[in-house]
């Protein structure tokens, strides 16, 4: 039976590549709706009616449980949500899908949130209007995210995997923040396991697929933008 296609709004952000590069390693059809951030998308009534907390992405899948069709928004819930649709991703026994749990809200608790603040207050803050060039917040943000990835690479030391030795929805979490260090001003060359594990990952054709796209519709203009600032950090 073919699957019909879940609808998927996204903008080109990690959070969203997290959902996409599911969806092509799972090879789940899926119908996209761009959901342009930095116009204020997130706010529109019918967006809010999928995802409350007016971010994306978030999924419409019509072939739901019991075959009716569910909305679900939060990134993590939703790759959990794939994952048991499909069998897949996700271990095979209950100890393996505790190991994946658990490093899937590692990233949305920790990798996601402090990375992305060190994105804002190293890149977006200092080019607001007017400027917010805070030292502090530099630090602590960056600090932050290198510790966390000192924590990752030490538990890739002996396994292929973040859950083991097997590809799950926690890499697909993982990848799309950890694959932005550059960004983040961190450093690879005391992490080789976390470098050994960031090629291997990104040479997956499901992970490039998922995070090619929309890939031209990824632009700097919030860093610039002075209305786009106002709609992504809340001034609006």
């Amino acid at each position: 039976m073919t699957q019909a296609p879940i609808d998927l709004y996204y903008w080109p952000t990690p959070n969203g590549w997290k959902v996409t590069i599911a969806l092509e390693e799972m090879g789940l059809p899926y119908e996209l709706h761009l959901i342009n951030i930095g116009k204020g998308d997130q706010f529109d009534p019918a967006f809010l009616e999928i995802a409350p907390n007016n971010r994306m992405p978030a999924i419409v899948d019509p072939e739901g449980p019991d075959g009716a069709p569910i909305s679900i928004f939060e990134s993590g819930a939703i790759l959990q949500y794939l994952a048991r649709k499909t069998g897949t991703f996700y271990g095979e026994t209950e100890r393996q899908r505790i190991e994946v749990d658990q490093w899937l809200m590692w990233q949305m608790g920790g990798v996601g949130p402090m990375a992305g603040q060190a994105h804002h207050f190293l890149k977006y803050a200092p080019s607001m209007d007017p400027p917010q060039d805070l030292p502090y917040a530099k630090d602590r943000y960056r600090n932050e995210t290198g510790r966390l990835y000192r924590v990752l690479d030490k538990r890739l030391a002996d396994r292929e995997f973040v859950a083991g030795d097997f590809f799950s929805i926690a890499d697909m979490a993982i990848w799309p923040w950890a694959s932005g260090w550059e960004r983040q001003e961190q450093t690879l060359d005391d992490k080789p396991n976390l470098k050994r594990w960031l090629d291997a990952v990104g040479a997956r054709p499901g992970v490039k697929a998922g995070r090619a796209v929309a890939e031209e519709m990824r632009n700097d203009a919030s860093s610039t933008d002075r209305e786009a600032q106002k709609i992504l950090f809340g001034q609006r």
